[in-house]
């Protein structure tokens, strides 16, 4: 069903949002040019970019293959998900809970993002499931196998470490003996050391996620209310087959990653919903054992309880259809992409505000074929940056000095950018004395306009 649901729609009319832009254009860069990136920008993704330039070596399949890994991380994860199900409360419940997780609606959304969220996940499911094995059999092999899972968890993205913590809970709760936390401590004594170089990398990032303002009262309504769903579900009376409850392992995995995040957002904001995506792992525990539990409550119920699963992805089915569609996204690169193409002629010059913009040219090349990047330096895959080096404010107005039209593609109704503002203030200033503003056109925020010499506006 997780594949299904992941294959479904998985093009999504070859549009982009900025972010999965990022992916493909670095995954398309030699692995030396990928290495300079990471150590400037984006050290959290570094596996991930080179995990997608592999499968690109292999076969260059656009959007729908940049999203194939997302789509079988799910699936992966949902398997995980109920052989940790099987293992705790029984088959019934595993196979309740795995076929719960891929009816999330947010868990549908990242199985078809080419980015790293659904493989953190599923990382994360199957790193829990090599702890069940080593806490019911403890031996230095199952240690390692436990170890390496975390720390490639970990690698894939650093605050997954945040449900390695969650393990601890678990164990906690569990009342271990002393010999299988002898086991855990040293596992984390190579999950940290192998962490450092990114932690000490990403540190030195943090600007990189400047722009993440506090968490709305709205996200954290939800945020509060998944937890909720999920104590209610662990009140339900449970089976539990080993020292290991099942309410002792998803808990924690649901509670502990949106507590931290959330309270360290209240000083230093942090908190995406994406970040922390493998809580739906241990809510979908908890909602199908609860699954599990009426059913045997209800004699006559039995398996039909499982019904819930297909209902819930019919009522669904509105917001299932909107996810597989480009509006659904934050931007549109593809549809800034196509609005450039319908306002300029060869021979134009364009402008991006801020650099950011640059994505949908990067993305989608072909719309912007005859056009002359006015501010851009050199090409940006050697640039060890996302959007490239752009000239100094006097060589970019030099440039359109030389142009009678020009496009500009910038977020709608804000200011220069901080971090750019001096050459995007110099932009504008050359465009207010010498141009005049033709037409415009808006696609999700993006404001694509053609300026002109006056009297160069075409007729309408």
């Amino acid at each position: 069903m997780a594949l299904t649901l992941g294959l479904w729609g998985i093009g999504r009319d070859r549009s982009l949002w900025g972010d999965e832009a990022v992916s493909l254009e670095v995954a398309h860069r030699s692995t030396g040019q990928i290495w300079a990136l990471v150590h400037q920008v984006d050290a959290v993704h570094a596996l991930y970019y080179l995990l997608l330039h592999g499968m690109f070596q292999l076969h260059d399949g656009g959007p729908a293959m940049l999203r194939l890994p997302s789509v079988l991380g799910t699936a992966a994860a949902a398997a995980g998900v109920a052989l940790i199900g099987r293992r705790l409360a029984g088959p019934r419940a595993g196979l309740a809970a795995g076929l719960v997780l891929p009816v999330f609606p947010a868990v549908q959304q990242y199985a078809q993002e080419g980015r790293s969220y659904a493989l953190v996940m599923a990382a994360v499911v199957f790193s829990g499931l090599l702890l069940l094995r080593a806490v019911e059999r403890p031996s230095a092999g199952r240690w390692c196998g436990y170890a390496a899972a975390a720390l490639v968890t970990c690698l894939l993205h650093e605050y997954a470490a945040l449900a390695i913590a969650a393990h601890a809970v678990t164990l906690l709760l569990a009342r271990v003996p002393r010999r299988v936390w002898a086991g855990w401590a040293a596992a984390m004594v190579a999950v940290l050391a192998g962490l450092a170089p990114l932690a000490v990398a990403g540190a030195e990032q943090a600007q990189q996620v400047a722009w993440i303002t506090a968490p709305s009262t709205g996200t954290v309504l939800f945020a509060a209310g998944m937890c909720l769903l999920g104590g209610l579900c662990a009140l339900v009376p449970q089976r539990q087959s080993g020292a290991v409850s099942l309410r002792g392992f998803a808990l924690p995995l649901l509670l502990l990653p949106q507590a931290v995040l959330l309270g360290v957002s209240l000083v230093h904001p942090v908190y995406l919903d994406r970040y922390v995506l493998f809580e739906y792992a241990g809510l979908a525990l908890l909602v199908g054992s609860a699954l599990d539990a009426l059913g045997r409550r209800l004699p006559r119920l039995g398996w039909r309880a499982l019904l819930a699963v297909p209902l819930a992805l019919l009522l669904l089915l509105p917001v299932e259809m909107q996810l597989r569609t480009p509006q659904s996204r934050s931007d549109d690169l593809q549809g800034t992409a196509r609005a450039v193409a319908a306002l300029a002629e060869p021979g134009d010059g364009v402008l991006f505000m801020p650099t950011s913009r640059r994505q949908s040219e990067l993305a989608f090349p072909q719309d912007y074929a005859g056009l002359t990047d006015l501010a851009l330096s050199a090409p940006v895959a050697g640039s060890a940056t996302l959007g490239g080096v752009e000239l100094t404010p006097q060589q970019i107005t030099d440039r359109m000095a030389d142009f009678t039209r020009i496009i500009t593609v910038r977020t709608k109704g804000k200011g220069p950018s901080p971090t750019a503002a001096a050459r995007d203030r110099a932009k504008q200033a050359e465009l207010t004395s010498g141009f005049q503003k033709c037409t415009s056109l808006e696609v999700k925020g993006v404001e694509i306009s053609l300026y002109a010499r006056p009297g160069a506006c075409p007729s309408r």
